[in-house]
């Protein structure tokens, strides 16, 4: 936990709060870490919000950064930068749960948060979050864009790889107000992004 706690820059007076941070369900009978990361959530929310806010941007403005800022792929990028995802408390057996490592940060900073204080969980999530982020959910914003104009939800495929070798190009095409669209990608995820800003920027600018 020492290593740890060197990468979060964060000592802790009580270390259960940071084992508590990094228990998943199932893996102690005692406790988990389900509550920090509820807890956690808000906090790097308000955390982010205070900061935008204090930038001077305005409500439209302080979303669309947080949008960007505070998302799953976000929090996982800072989780495995600290070494989170290698330091999980993780239930015996098969594990396969996409969330547990964005959810351990959320869940380390409400571990600050009660440890030593709101000062010392701001200055944790000023000092790792990356708030210079410009990436926009376009998948997001393509379905709130077509749910404002009362049209169907877009329809994706499945990524269909056309790549040869080791080589990978996966294709996912969206349909969207009766057009359909195509975005590439080094995997699934990626080409469905893709996809959906293609048809975001053809529909909605």
């Amino acid at each position: 936990m020492n290593n740890i706690q060197s990468a979060l820059g964060y000592a802790f007076k009580d270390g259960e709060f940071l084992r508590r941070a990094l228990t998943l369900k199932g893996a102690d009978e005692n406790f988990n870490n389900e509550s920090l990361e509820c807890l956690g959530d808000s906090l790097i929310g308000f955390v982010a919000a205070c900061k935008f806010y204090a930038d001077g941007l305005d409500e439209g403005g302080i979303t669309a950064r947080k949008k960007a800022v505070v998302n799953d792929r976000a929090l996982t990028e800072v989780s495995r930068s600290l070494g989170l995802d290698k330091a999980l408390i993780k239930p015996k057996g098969a594990f396969n749960n996409k969330k547990a490592v964005p959810s351990a940060y959320e869940a380390v900073a409400a571990a600050i948060y009660l440890d030593g204080g709101m000062e010392q969980a701001q200055a944790f999530i000023l000092r790792t979050l990356d708030f210079s982020r410009q990436e926009r959910d376009y998948i997001a914003l393509l379905q709130e864009a077509l749910q404002a104009k009362r049209q169907p939800l877009p329809v994706y495929s499945h990524g269909l790889d056309e790549g040869e070798g080791g080589q990978h190009d996966f294709v996912v095409t969206v349909q969207a107000e009766g057009l359909t669209f195509i975005g590439r990608g080094g995997n699934t995820a990626a080409a469905k992004r893709d996809a959906a800003e293609r048809a975001y920027k053809a529909l909605f600018g």
